[in-house]
Protein backbone atom coordinates (compact mmCIF):
# COMPACT_ATOMS: atom_id res chain seq x y z
CA UNK A 1 0.00 0.00 0.00
CA UNK A 2 1.28 3.47 -0.82
CA UNK A 3 2.54 5.48 2.11
CA UNK A 4 0.37 8.35 0.99
CA UNK A 5 -2.64 6.09 1.49
CA UNK A 6 -1.76 4.88 4.97
CA UNK A 7 -3.97 7.67 6.30
CA UNK A 8 -6.11 7.76 3.22
CA UNK A 9 -9.03 9.83 4.43
CA UNK A 10 -7.04 12.94 5.24
CA UNK A 11 -10.11 15.12 4.82
CA UNK A 12 -11.77 13.23 7.67
CA UNK A 13 -8.72 12.83 9.85
CA UNK A 14 -9.15 13.97 13.46
CA UNK A 15 -5.74 15.45 14.15
CA UNK A 16 -4.18 16.16 17.50
CA UNK A 17 -4.89 19.31 19.41
CA UNK A 18 -1.20 20.06 19.60
CA UNK A 19 -1.47 21.63 16.19
CA UNK A 20 -3.85 24.33 17.34
CA UNK A 21 -2.91 27.96 16.77
CA UNK A 22 -1.02 29.67 19.57
CA UNK A 23 -3.39 31.78 21.58
CA UNK A 24 -0.91 34.68 21.54
CA UNK A 25 -0.24 34.52 17.78
CA UNK A 26 -0.18 38.09 16.41
CA UNK A 27 -2.29 38.98 13.43
CA UNK A 28 -0.65 39.00 10.02
CA UNK A 29 -0.74 41.92 7.62
CA UNK A 30 -3.87 42.27 5.53
CA UNK A 31 -3.80 40.64 2.08
CA UNK A 32 -3.63 43.90 0.17
CA UNK A 33 -0.55 45.01 2.09
CA UNK A 34 1.17 41.68 1.59
CA UNK A 35 0.51 41.59 -2.12
CA UNK A 36 1.09 45.24 -2.94
CA UNK A 37 4.15 46.63 -4.68
CA UNK A 38 7.22 46.92 -2.49
CA UNK A 39 8.95 50.29 -2.13
CA UNK A 40 10.84 51.36 -5.23
CA UNK A 41 14.58 51.87 -5.04
CA UNK A 42 17.68 49.70 -5.08
CA UNK A 43 17.45 46.15 -3.72
CA UNK A 44 18.69 45.57 -0.20
CA UNK A 45 21.25 43.16 -1.70
CA UNK A 46 22.25 42.48 -5.28
CA UNK A 47 22.45 39.02 -6.81
CA UNK A 48 26.20 39.53 -7.31
CA UNK A 49 26.65 40.36 -3.62
CA UNK A 50 24.84 37.21 -2.56
CA UNK A 51 26.62 34.93 -5.04
CA UNK A 52 29.99 36.13 -3.71
CA UNK A 53 28.86 36.58 -0.13
CA UNK A 54 30.87 35.49 2.89
CA UNK A 55 29.19 35.88 6.30
CA UNK A 56 30.60 38.61 8.49
CA UNK A 57 33.34 37.38 10.82
CA UNK A 58 33.36 34.09 8.92
CA UNK A 59 36.87 33.22 10.03
CA UNK A 60 36.48 34.33 13.62
CA UNK A 61 37.15 31.32 15.87
CA UNK A 62 33.90 29.64 16.87
CA UNK A 63 31.62 32.41 15.74
CA UNK A 64 29.11 33.23 13.05
CA UNK A 65 28.03 36.75 12.22
CA UNK A 66 26.92 38.73 15.27
CA UNK A 67 23.38 37.86 16.25
CA UNK A 68 20.88 40.71 16.37
CA UNK A 69 18.40 41.08 19.16
CA UNK A 70 15.19 39.05 18.65
CA UNK A 71 13.12 42.10 17.71
CA UNK A 72 15.43 42.78 14.80
CA UNK A 73 15.34 39.37 13.11
CA UNK A 74 12.72 38.84 10.42
CA UNK A 75 12.90 35.07 10.05
CA UNK A 76 14.04 34.33 13.58
CA UNK A 77 11.35 36.32 15.35
CA UNK A 78 8.78 37.20 12.70
CA UNK A 79 9.32 40.96 12.94
CA UNK A 80 8.19 42.56 9.68
CA UNK A 81 10.26 45.74 10.17
CA UNK A 82 13.81 44.74 11.13
CA UNK A 83 16.48 47.34 11.84
CA UNK A 84 19.39 44.97 11.14
CA UNK A 85 20.01 44.71 7.38
CA UNK A 86 20.37 41.24 5.88
CA UNK A 87 23.91 39.98 5.28
CA UNK A 88 24.70 38.73 1.76
CA UNK A 89 26.97 36.00 3.09
CA UNK A 90 24.30 34.72 5.45
CA UNK A 91 21.74 34.62 2.63
CA UNK A 92 24.16 32.48 0.60
CA UNK A 93 24.97 30.31 3.62
CA UNK A 94 21.29 29.72 4.41
CA UNK A 95 20.49 28.75 0.81
CA UNK A 96 23.40 26.30 0.68
CA UNK A 97 22.35 24.76 4.01
CA UNK A 98 18.76 24.49 2.80
CA UNK A 99 19.91 22.62 -0.31
CA UNK A 100 22.00 20.15 1.71
CA UNK A 101 19.01 19.19 3.92
CA UNK A 102 20.44 20.96 6.96
CA UNK A 103 17.65 23.47 7.24
CA UNK A 104 18.13 26.99 8.66
CA UNK A 105 14.37 27.46 8.64
CA UNK A 106 13.47 30.63 6.76
CA UNK A 107 16.04 32.36 4.58
CA UNK A 108 16.38 35.88 5.95
CA UNK A 109 20.07 36.82 5.88
CA UNK A 110 20.12 37.28 9.65
CA UNK A 111 22.03 35.39 12.29
CA UNK A 112 20.13 33.33 14.84
CA UNK A 113 19.82 29.99 16.58
CA UNK A 114 18.24 28.13 13.67
CA UNK A 115 21.14 28.91 11.33
CA UNK A 116 23.75 28.40 14.05
CA UNK A 117 22.40 24.96 14.92
CA UNK A 118 22.15 23.93 11.27
CA UNK A 119 25.81 24.90 10.84
CA UNK A 120 26.82 22.87 13.90
CA UNK A 121 24.89 19.83 12.66
CA UNK A 122 26.42 20.10 9.17
CA UNK A 123 29.94 20.43 10.56
CA UNK A 124 29.54 17.35 12.72
CA UNK A 125 27.95 15.27 9.95
CA UNK A 126 30.76 16.16 7.52
CA UNK A 127 33.74 15.80 9.85
CA UNK A 128 34.46 19.52 9.92
CA UNK A 129 34.87 19.65 13.66
CA UNK A 130 32.53 20.58 16.46
CA UNK A 131 30.97 23.95 17.14
CA UNK A 132 29.14 26.39 14.92
CA UNK A 133 31.97 28.35 13.28
CA UNK A 134 31.22 29.61 9.79
CA UNK A 135 34.80 29.34 8.58
CA UNK A 136 36.48 28.90 5.22
CA UNK A 137 36.45 25.10 5.48
CA UNK A 138 32.70 25.06 6.00
CA UNK A 139 31.97 27.44 3.14
CA UNK A 140 34.25 25.55 0.77
CA UNK A 141 32.62 22.24 1.71
CA UNK A 142 29.13 23.62 1.16
CA UNK A 143 30.08 25.20 -2.17
CA UNK A 144 31.73 22.00 -3.36
CA UNK A 145 28.68 19.94 -2.40
CA UNK A 146 26.45 22.08 -4.62
CA UNK A 147 28.15 24.21 -7.26
CA UNK A 148 24.96 25.71 -8.72
CA UNK A 149 24.22 29.41 -8.32
CA UNK A 150 22.38 30.27 -5.14
CA UNK A 151 20.05 32.82 -6.75
CA UNK A 152 17.63 32.36 -9.64
CA UNK A 153 15.00 34.25 -11.60
CA UNK A 154 11.30 33.46 -11.49
CA UNK A 155 8.58 34.90 -13.70
CA UNK A 156 5.39 35.40 -11.70
CA UNK A 157 2.73 33.23 -13.32
CA UNK A 158 -1.03 33.31 -13.42
CA UNK A 159 -1.01 30.30 -11.07
CA UNK A 160 1.11 32.25 -8.56
CA UNK A 161 -1.48 34.99 -8.28
CA UNK A 162 -4.59 32.83 -8.62
CA UNK A 163 -6.80 32.44 -5.59
CA UNK A 164 -8.56 31.57 -3.61
CA UNK A 165 -6.82 33.46 -0.84
CA UNK A 166 -7.96 33.55 2.76
CA UNK A 167 -7.92 36.37 5.29
CA UNK A 168 -5.34 36.18 8.09
CA UNK A 169 -6.16 33.51 10.67
CA UNK A 170 -7.62 35.33 13.65
CA UNK A 171 -10.20 34.76 16.33
CA UNK A 172 -11.65 31.48 17.53
CA UNK A 173 -11.13 28.16 15.81
CA UNK A 174 -14.63 28.34 14.36
CA UNK A 175 -13.77 31.71 12.78
CA UNK A 176 -10.65 30.21 11.16
CA UNK A 177 -12.68 27.26 9.90
CA UNK A 178 -15.15 29.61 8.21
CA UNK A 179 -12.47 31.89 6.74
CA UNK A 180 -10.36 29.11 5.23
CA UNK A 181 -6.65 28.34 5.43
CA UNK A 182 -5.32 29.28 2.00
CA UNK A 183 -2.40 31.63 1.55
CA UNK A 184 -3.19 35.23 2.42
CA UNK A 185 -1.61 36.67 -0.73
CA UNK A 186 0.58 35.89 -3.76
CA UNK A 187 3.52 37.30 -1.80
CA UNK A 188 3.04 34.78 0.99
CA UNK A 189 2.71 31.93 -1.53
CA UNK A 190 5.92 32.91 -3.33
CA UNK A 191 7.84 33.44 -0.09
CA UNK A 192 6.92 29.97 1.13
CA UNK A 193 7.73 28.40 -2.23
CA UNK A 194 11.25 29.82 -2.08
CA UNK A 195 11.72 29.38 1.69
CA UNK A 196 12.31 33.10 2.23
CA UNK A 197 10.78 35.77 4.45
CA UNK A 198 8.33 38.09 2.78
CA UNK A 199 10.37 41.09 3.93
CA UNK A 200 13.56 39.84 2.24
CA UNK A 201 11.73 38.78 -0.92
CA UNK A 202 10.32 42.29 -1.21
CA UNK A 203 13.70 43.81 -0.37
CA UNK A 204 15.38 41.87 -3.17
CA UNK A 205 12.66 42.97 -5.62
CA UNK A 206 11.87 46.63 -4.96
CA UNK A 207 8.96 48.06 -6.90
CA UNK A 208 7.50 44.66 -7.79
CA UNK A 209 3.75 44.21 -7.48
CA UNK A 210 3.50 40.55 -6.48
CA UNK A 211 -0.17 40.51 -7.49
CA UNK A 212 0.68 40.97 -11.19
CA UNK A 213 1.79 38.12 -13.47
CA UNK A 214 4.60 38.46 -15.98
CA UNK A 215 7.14 40.19 -13.74
CA UNK A 216 10.58 38.67 -13.27
CA UNK A 217 11.83 38.45 -9.71
CA UNK A 218 15.02 37.16 -8.11
CA UNK A 219 14.60 34.33 -5.61
CA UNK A 220 16.71 31.79 -3.71
CA UNK A 221 17.55 28.81 -5.90
CA UNK A 222 16.16 26.27 -3.46
CA UNK A 223 15.68 22.65 -4.47
CA UNK A 224 13.35 19.85 -3.43
CA UNK A 225 16.18 17.58 -2.33
CA UNK A 226 14.73 14.10 -1.74
CA UNK A 227 15.24 12.48 1.65
CA UNK A 228 15.45 8.69 1.63
CA UNK A 229 16.36 5.90 3.99
CA UNK A 230 15.16 7.48 7.23
CA UNK A 231 15.23 4.84 9.98
CA UNK A 232 15.23 7.02 13.09
CA UNK A 233 14.27 10.56 14.09
CA UNK A 234 15.64 12.24 17.20
CA UNK A 235 13.65 15.19 18.55
CA UNK A 236 15.74 17.34 20.89
CA UNK A 237 13.40 19.34 23.10
CA UNK A 238 16.14 21.49 24.62
CA UNK A 239 17.74 22.38 21.29
CA UNK A 240 14.39 22.60 19.48
CA UNK A 241 15.43 20.45 16.57
CA UNK A 242 14.60 17.24 14.73
CA UNK A 243 17.31 15.06 13.18
CA UNK A 244 16.81 12.20 10.72
CA UNK A 245 19.26 9.25 10.67
CA UNK A 246 19.62 6.20 8.45
CA UNK A 247 19.89 2.61 9.71
CA UNK A 248 23.68 2.92 10.07
CA UNK A 249 23.36 6.01 12.25
CA UNK A 250 24.39 8.53 9.60
CA UNK A 251 22.82 11.95 10.04
CA UNK A 252 20.72 12.64 6.94
CA UNK A 253 18.92 15.86 7.79
CA UNK A 254 18.54 18.57 10.41
CA UNK A 255 15.45 20.71 10.97
CA UNK A 256 14.71 23.52 13.46
CA UNK A 257 11.50 22.74 15.31
CA UNK A 258 8.95 24.07 17.74
CA UNK A 259 8.40 21.38 20.37
CA UNK A 260 5.77 21.58 23.10
CA UNK A 261 5.74 23.95 26.04
CA UNK A 262 6.04 23.85 29.82
CA UNK A 263 2.24 23.70 30.09
CA UNK A 264 1.79 21.12 27.30
CA UNK A 265 5.11 19.32 26.85
CA UNK A 266 6.00 17.02 24.01
CA UNK A 267 6.15 13.30 24.76
CA UNK A 268 9.19 11.67 26.29
CA UNK A 269 10.80 8.40 25.31
CA UNK A 270 10.33 6.50 22.08
CA UNK A 271 7.37 6.28 19.70
CA UNK A 272 7.02 5.26 16.06
CA UNK A 273 5.62 6.71 12.86
CA UNK A 274 2.25 5.17 12.01
CA UNK A 275 1.55 6.99 8.74
CA UNK A 276 1.46 10.24 6.81
CA UNK A 277 -1.49 12.47 5.90
CA UNK A 278 -0.78 15.00 3.12
CA UNK A 279 -2.98 18.10 3.02
CA UNK A 280 -4.70 17.27 6.32
CA UNK A 281 -7.56 19.04 7.93
CA UNK A 282 -7.35 19.89 11.63
CA UNK A 283 -9.97 18.71 14.08
CA UNK A 284 -10.31 20.19 17.53
CA UNK A 285 -12.15 17.63 19.65
CA UNK A 286 -12.61 18.73 23.29
CA UNK A 287 -13.12 15.10 24.35
CA UNK A 288 -9.60 14.15 23.23
CA UNK A 289 -7.36 17.07 24.16
CA UNK A 290 -5.75 18.49 27.27
CA UNK A 291 -6.34 22.20 26.80
CA UNK A 292 -9.42 24.37 26.46
CA UNK A 293 -10.29 26.10 23.19
CA UNK A 294 -14.01 25.71 23.70
CA UNK A 295 -16.48 22.89 24.18
CA UNK A 296 -17.50 22.47 20.54
CA UNK A 297 -15.86 20.18 18.01
CA UNK A 298 -14.39 22.22 15.13
CA UNK A 299 -12.98 20.98 11.81
CA UNK A 300 -10.63 23.41 10.08
CA UNK A 301 -10.16 22.65 6.37
CA UNK A 302 -6.87 21.73 4.73
CA UNK A 303 -4.57 24.45 3.47
CA UNK A 304 -1.06 25.83 3.91
CA UNK A 305 -2.23 28.03 6.80
CA UNK A 306 -4.02 25.18 8.53
CA UNK A 307 -2.87 24.88 12.19
CA UNK A 308 -0.89 21.74 11.22
CA UNK A 309 0.28 23.02 7.85
CA UNK A 310 0.49 20.95 4.70
CA UNK A 311 1.39 17.52 6.08
CA UNK A 312 0.93 15.42 9.22
CA UNK A 313 3.29 12.61 10.30
CA UNK A 314 1.26 10.53 12.71
CA UNK A 315 2.96 9.09 15.79
CA UNK A 316 2.03 6.09 17.89
CA UNK A 317 1.33 8.33 20.89
CA UNK A 318 -2.34 9.29 20.55
CA UNK A 319 -2.94 12.88 19.31
CA UNK A 320 0.76 13.58 18.71
CA UNK A 321 2.55 14.12 15.41
CA UNK A 322 5.22 15.95 13.45
CA UNK A 323 3.66 18.52 11.15
CA UNK A 324 3.92 21.77 9.23
CA UNK A 325 3.06 25.28 10.35
CA UNK A 326 1.09 28.30 9.12
CA UNK A 327 3.86 30.62 10.34
CA UNK A 328 7.38 29.49 9.42
CA UNK A 329 8.96 32.54 11.07
CA UNK A 330 8.03 31.14 14.49
CA UNK A 331 9.67 27.74 14.11
CA UNK A 332 12.09 27.21 16.97
CA UNK A 333 10.99 30.49 18.57
CA UNK A 334 7.65 29.83 20.24
CA UNK A 335 5.93 27.00 22.08
CA UNK A 336 3.45 24.49 20.67
CA UNK A 337 0.67 22.51 22.27
CA UNK A 338 2.78 19.36 22.46
CA UNK A 339 3.60 18.31 18.90
CA UNK A 340 6.65 18.91 16.72
CA UNK A 341 6.23 21.77 14.24
CA UNK A 342 8.48 22.30 11.25
CA UNK A 343 8.19 24.69 8.32
CA UNK A 344 5.82 23.29 5.73
CA UNK A 345 8.66 22.58 3.28
CA UNK A 346 10.76 20.80 5.91
CA UNK A 347 7.78 18.75 7.10
CA UNK A 348 6.98 17.73 3.52
CA UNK A 349 10.58 16.68 2.90
CA UNK A 350 10.71 14.61 6.09
CA UNK A 351 7.29 13.08 5.43
CA UNK A 352 8.40 11.89 1.98
CA UNK A 353 11.36 10.08 3.54
CA UNK A 354 9.62 8.17 6.34
CA UNK A 355 7.43 5.11 6.49
CA UNK A 356 5.43 3.36 9.22
CA UNK A 357 7.68 1.90 11.87
CA UNK A 358 10.35 4.64 11.78
CA UNK A 359 11.46 5.21 15.37
CA UNK A 360 11.05 8.70 16.86
CA UNK A 361 12.99 9.34 20.06
CA UNK A 362 12.31 12.41 22.22
CA UNK A 363 15.25 13.58 24.33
Amino acid sequence: MSLRLILASASLLALAACGAPDSDQPAQDVPTAQGAASTAGPPVLSVAQIEAGVPQAADAPGATAPAPTPAQAVGEAGDATPTTPPDAGLVRLQILLDRTVFSPGMIDGLAGDNTRQAVAAYRKANNLGSGDAVDTALLQHLAAADTARVMAQHVITAADIAGPFSPPAQGELADIARSGTNFVSPLERLAERFHITEALLQGLNPGVDFRRAGQTIVVPAVTDTPLTGVARIVVDKAERSARAFDAAGKLLAFYPATIGSSERPAPSGTVTVTGVAPEPNYTYDPTRVSYDRGDQKVVIPAGPNNPVGTVWIDLSRDTYGIHGSPDPSKIGKTASNGCVRLTNWDAEQLAAGVKPGVVVRFI
